[in-house]
């Protein structure tokens, strides 16, 4: 039995899971041109590295640790935001297919930051 801390993190792992597996889906879809795929590899490390970090930051050995993990996988949101940014306004890719990506990047990282400031203590209620 799960308590009502845990199912979040479980919800935000598999979120994160998912999103990358779009990321994956939506490379193989792209052009194969020499800066298409230079920008791709970056967003394929960026964007799988936000669940690989929600998922180490089980392992943490302390609140600062496990703080560390989540900071992580935001910078790698943030990232990962970049690159689908620079590939929508190259025009590498038809914008509704980006829209996805670009909106659940940016929830993953507002949950993300939000997890943040709640484990440091500076949640703003």
């Amino acid at each position: 039995m799960q308590n009502q801390n845990s199912k979040p993190k479980t919800e935000l792992k598999y979120r994160a899971y998912q999103y990358s597996i779009k990321v994956i889906e939506f490379l193989d879809t792209l052009p194969r041109d020499f800066s298409t795929r230079v920008i791709a590899k970056q967003l394929l490390r960026s964007a799988t590295s936000i669940g690989a970090n929600i998922v180490e930051a089980k392992g943490a050995s302390s609140k600062r640790d496990f703080t560390n993990f989540f900071s992580y996988s935001l910078k790698s949101a943030n990232e990962s935001l970049y690159w689908l940014g620079l590939l929508r306004d190259a025009k590498k890719i038809n914008n509704t297919q980006i829209e996805y990506l670009l909106n659940e990047t940016k929830e993953l990282a507002n949950i993300l930051g939000s997890s943040i400031l709640t484990l440091k203590g500076k949640n703003k209620f």
